[in-house]
């Protein structure tokens, strides 16, 4: 959509969107509520429309630094590696996969005091020679499943964080809110199609975007948003087309994006306010910081069946080192899996273990590996994903032993 030629209106729209974000605009409560109520009053398709000068990013773009380029250290002809896979152009033939990678063990949690780890998480966060020193501003939060227990905002210059009340786009951090939605659905008990769905192992690996269309069906009606490609039929493949077929399939596909709030809200709970800027289940998720918060709190408390599914029936998705993978957005140094509608960041080297959804526009939240504690770094930012990762893993770590990161 070009803004040039786009409707005041719409431009007015986007930008409320932005100021919302961003923490522009007036910081009281009720300037956030008229915020909420001036989104909630417009038609689907305006929101849709609107969104679409904010959202452009897609499955299938990969993950970059805070500065917008690669963090692979691999020589410049093995950059694509994550895009096609020795599987991908060889026909998809499956082959034996190796071995399962050995996550590195959290951190231990005990004998840590909270003071401790708040100053120490406090200090990575604010630190201005780490990894979140290139991600400012943003906003982050770590708790319980019975609360908040730190947060902080870290401007960037003149540039105010994220408002934590202020409903922002998350990209694929809209994914975990599916997943959960379809747990819901089922009483804890997924079905083998509902896992290879969510696992993003179903064939639907062509979706571009459904900005500006009414349902989930008209999503998967426009291009090849809809195509089943059976080469990629039971390999890993990191694309939003796997979850809006199965949308359709269990259902959903007549509903608009309002309509859509509304189904996914009745299970997941009133309390939880969203919104969907387009009828996408794995991008199209419009929540603020503390509904997404609250969320995390729930699956801690065992008030949502995701609880019970978080790391199970995961999928490798590196496909250098991964013969049923065909493309994942990470660095071609990283190994994740992926389970029901989230990821395990179980790489050998780095990972911790944590299960969590990043968010193309820097949106990242996560349960830690001993699904103790919650957290959150909330940001936009283009290509935001993976500067987001890099400093939540600090703060994580830092909050999970008591030494800033």
């Amino acid at each position: 959509m070009d803004p040039v030629k786009t409707p005041l209106r719409l431009v007015s729209l986007a930008c409320l969107l932005a100021l919302a974000a961003c923490g522009g605009g007036s910081g009281d409560d009720e300037a956030v509520a008229n915020e909420q109520a001036t989104a909630a009053s417009v038609s689907d398709a305006e929101l849709a429309q609107a969104s679409a000068l904010l959202d452009t990013a897609s499955d299938r773009s990969a993950w970059t630094d805070a500065e917008g380029t690669s963090t692979d250290t691999v020589a410049a002809g093995d950059e694509t590696a994550l895009m096609v896979s020795a599987a991908a152009t060889s026909l998809r033939t499956p082959k034996k996969s190796g071995s399962t990678p050995t996550p590195t063990p959290a951190p231990s949690t005990t004998a840590v005091s909270d003071s401790a780890r708040i100053a120490a998480a406090t200090a990575t966060a604010q630190s201005t020679s780490n990894a979140c020193s290139k991600v400012r501003p943003f906003y982050w939060e770590i708790g319980n499943a019975a609360g908040k227990q730190a947060s902080g905002s870290i401007a960037a210059g003149s540039t105010a964080a994220v408002k934590s009340s202020a409903p922002i786009t998350i990209a694929s951090a809209s994914k975990w809110l599916y997943g959960a939605y379809v747990a819901q659905a089922r009483a804890g008990v997924l079905t083998g199609t509902d896992r290879k769905y969510l696992s993003m192992t179903a064939g639907y690996v062509s979706l571009s975007t459904c900005s500006g269309l009414s349902s989930v069906d008209a999503c998967l009606s426009t291009g090849s948003n809809g195509v089943y490609s059976s080469g990629y039929d039971g390999i890993f493949d990191y694309d939003g087309g796997h979850m809006e077929k199965h949308a359709s399939l269990i259902g959903l596909g007549a509903l608009t994006t309002k309509a859509l709030a509304t189904e996914v809200r009745a299970k997941l709970g009133s309390d939880v306010a969203l919104s969907y800027s387009q009828p996408l289940m794995a991008g199209g998720a419009v929540i603020s910081t503390d509904a997404y918060a609250l969320f995390l709190r729930k699956i801690l408390g065992g008030k949502l069946q995701m609880a019970s599914l978080l790391g199970t029936g995961t999928v490798c998705t590196n496909p250098t080192t991964c013969a049923t993978a065909a493309y994942a957005p990470l660095p071609a140094s990283e190994s994740w899996h992926y389970s029901v509608a989230h990821w395990v960041e179980d790489d050998p080297k780095v990972g911790d273990g944590a299960f969590s959804s990043p968010g193309a526009f820097g949106f990242y939240p996560w349960i830690d590996a001993t699904k103790t504690n919650y957290g959150i770094v909330a940001r936009v930012a283009t290509n935001g994903a993976l500067g987001s990762v890099n400093c939540g893993r600090l703060i994580r770590s830092a909050w999970a032993t008591g030494v800033a990161k």
